[in-house]
């Protein structure tokens, strides 16, 4: 078998003090293999986004602590790069859209300062090239009029055009690997449509691999060929996207499909998933769903589930799995 592309072996990142500290992410294991696009799905507050910073090195310490695990990229384990090394990855062999484009691009440099400096800082091309190779970058995203654009300030753009710089600086370098964190969220849907267009076009292209972190289910299905859902810091399923929408097998995954609204659902009800998300301080012994799940018993209070195979590529962390339904 090859190595896959990237590799996280139980990682644990903690935030608080060093006498009080909590997980945010709790000893997840993925793996995405080149030219592959894997989906992270779950609600806010689940660990995604730590996830990806984690991946990239970029949790802030303090507060934040990498307390276990291993990030394996290429054969290296990134949690022991010396940051030297470190920094040559992020923005050459990985790029990372970040979750907001407003705040993302420094609204004091133009767009071409900016990529010029992203590609200068991974090659010795001259002002001249990086700025021919930032317009060939820009045209590639779908930015109207790159040669001009590209001395734009941030303010002279739309929220869908600074999503496609934001693309267009995490792919200058040619990443094998590319971390989307939440690249249409607050974009409308015509938007969203060409930005996920974009992205698949792209890694058919270059077969960059993706790693796309979302709460949107709809986003899922049209681009992913797996996912992993995550709730209170832990993967508690991960499946093939086709298999995943057609038997979802975690109660909280069910719950997810069956808050999603439908045409043919009644116009005055909506499904909803009972209670809470316990917080991150909270007593972890247990399935961190049991408060919330029809069908927990009591081992699930009890003992934290594995994440166990239940059929092939299908994997799920729970006590009642394979779950055939459950009651309404």
């Amino acid at each position: 078998m090859t190595q896959p592309l990237l590799s996280i072996e139980n990682l644990v990142v903690e935030f608080g003090t060093p006498r009080h500290r909590f997980p945010a992410v709790n000893g997840i294991d993925l793996t995405l293999e080149k030219g592959r696009t894997l989906g992270l799905v779950g609600e806010s507050g689940c660990g995604k986004s730590v996830t990806s910073l984690a991946v990239m090195r970029l949790v802030p310490q303090p507060p934040g602590h990498y307390a276990g695990g291993r990030i394996m990229f290429e054969g290296r384990d990134l949690l022991s790069l010396p940051e030297a090394e470190m920094r040559k990855l992020r923005g050459g062999r990985i790029g990372m859209v970040f979750q907001e484009p407003m705040t993302s691009l420094n609204p004091v440099y133009t767009l071409g300062v900016q990529l010029r400096e992203m590609l200068q800082a991974h090659s010795d091309l001259s002002d001249r090239a990086a700025r021919d190779r930032a317009i060939e970058l820009l045209d590639m995203v779908g930015l109207p009029s790159p040669a001009k654009r590209i001395d734009d300030y941030p303010h002279q753009l739309s929220g869908g055009q600074r999503q496609r710089v934001m693309i267009a600086m995490a792919l200058a370098n040619d990443p094998v690997l590319l971390i989307a964190d939440e690249p249409t969220t607050a974009l409308d849907v015509t938007v969203q449509a060409q930005i996920l267009e974009l992205l698949q076009s792209l890694q058919e292209r270059t077969g960059t691999a993706i790693l796309l972190i979302t709460h949107d289910l709809g986003v899922v299905a049209e681009t992913c060929d797996e996912v992993a859902v995550m709730y209170g810091g832990k993967v508690v399923e991960r499946a093939p996207t086709g298999a995943l929408f057609a038997d979802p097998q975690h109660p909280y995954t069910i719950g997810l499909m069956a808050a999603v609204p439908r045409l043919d659902a009644p116009a005055d009800r909506l499904a909803t998933i009972p209670g809470s998300v316990p917080p991150p301080w909270a007593n972890r012994k247990g399935c961190r769903f049991a408060s919330r799940c029809p069908l927990a018993i009591d081992v699930c209070r009890a003992e934290q589930p594995p994440l166990a195979a239940i059929g092939t590529d299908h994997s799920v962390a729970c006590w009642r799995a394979p779950i055939e339904e459950i009651a309404a």
